[in-house]
């Protein structure tokens, strides 16, 4: 009896066995580790300027990123970031006006108008009603101004400082309404919403005919000259680190050297876009690759700030994504595991970072509306 029964069950413990062992071997790479890679060097910069308030604001936006994205990016670096040059420190409560958690267009908007806004909205109050943006006020006091994203030029949080649309979703709307700006520098993808639209405009040609130079390559960018550049780098979102290369801190560091032309100082926005796609996709990986990216166009800005002495560095993000934490680590290999608890944006506060003059004034935890109000005293007021 025995031997049957072992006959019976050795057949099925060994096909048991070989099935596991088959599908380990199949399953894809564990996306929540990131094993570690290449530490860049990051410099200190001093804490002496020129004046008690800016002549230049350089607001740097990681979408998505709450403080355990940047922790897993500071142990990936080995324990340092550029970031870590801005010793003044808050929180920010991202809720919208209809939702605890927020999106990327009504937290845009929330920053750059002061108001809180319903999910969706691109520079509208609840009312669709259009709002004046900080980049647009600064334009009017005579500042020069810019954009630079790793997403679409049109997607929701650039565009919700120069657009005025109800839905995020209409980038071609968008687009046109770069068109009824005095923008100087826009830099990021989205050539199609301007060159391949529906409505058969061509906002290139148009562009040109205000005065742009339209540049799709990234060298082109980094070297130009100029006083108006509309770079496009992509036709629509740009793609992932390893792919784009370091798109971010030259494009960065490229608006500078154009707005900074201008004697009468410049408002700047950077986005980070796909720490947020990272926390989406509990991907550690691409949300360490893109903190990282993002941190060094941090350090072009700081680079720049430590140089000018009358400019004010904000480094902060416009809600939190995968509910991120980070279980496992090491700042002698840059080993992060992280572990999510969402596949979608949370109510979480998120941190803010401030360099320069006017810094104090962002410690603390405020609205992130408070953060346009508190921008728009020291700027344009």
């Amino acid at each position: 009896m025995k031997r049957k029964i072992i006959t019976f069950i050795l057949p099925i413990a060994v096909a048991l066995f070989y099935s596991t062992t088959v599908a380990a071997q199949e399953q894809p790479d564990d996306l929540t580790l990131y094993q570690g890679g290449e530490a860049y060097e990051v410099k200190s910069y001093t804490q002496t300027f020129k004046s008690d308030t800016p002549k230049n604001v350089i607001l740097l936006i990681g979408d998505g990123m709450g403080v355990a994205h940047l922790f897993a990016g500071l142990t990936a670096n080995r324990g340092n970031l550029f970031i870590e040059n801005c010793k003044h420190i808050g929180f920010s409560k991202t809720a919208s006006s209809n939702r605890y958690v927020t999106d990327s267009a009504a937290g845009g908007t929330a920053i750059s108008t002061g108001k809180k806004t319903y999910n969706g909205a691109i520079g509208v109050d609840p009312d669709k009603n259009p709002m004046k943006t900080i980049l647009e006020e600064a334009s009017e006091k005579g500042l020069a101004t810019g954009l630079v994203s790793t997403s679409s030029i049109t997607h929701a949080t650039p565009a919700s400082f120069i657009a005025h649309q109800p839905s995020r979703s209409m980038e071609e709307e968008i687009a046109a309404d770069f068109l009824k700006t005095d923008i100087d520098v826009f830099i990021g993808g989205g050539y199609d919403f301007f060159a391949k639209r529906e409505d058969g405009r061509n906002l290139v040609d148009e562009l040109v005919r205000k005065g742009y130079t339209v540049e799709r390559e990234l060298s082109k960018i980094e070297n130009y000259n100029g006083k108006k550049l509309a770079g496009l780098t992509a036709p629509k979102g740009n793609p992932r680190v390893s792919e784009r290369g370091n798109m971010l801190p030259v494009s960065t560091r490229a608006a500078i050297n154009v707005l900074k032309q201008n004697k009468k100082g410049f408002f700047l926005m950077v986005e980070g876009s796909f720490i947020d796609s990272g926390g989406h996709a509990n991907n550690t990986v691409q949300v360490v690759e893109e903190v990282l990216d993002f941190d060094q166009a941090v350090g072009k800005a700081l680079e720049f700030a430590a140089e000018n002495g009358e400019t004010l560095v904000i480094v902060t993000a416009d809600h939190e994504t995968g509910g991120m934490t980070v279980n496992d680590g090491s700042f002698e290999t840059g080993m992060v595991k992280g572990a999510f608890t969402s596949t979608g944006h949370t109510g979480v506060m998120v941190p803010i970072f401030s360099y320069g003059p006017g810094a104090s004034e962002f410690i603390g935890i405020m609205e992130n509306t408070d953060i346009y109000g508190k921008m728009r005293e020291l700027l344009v007021k």
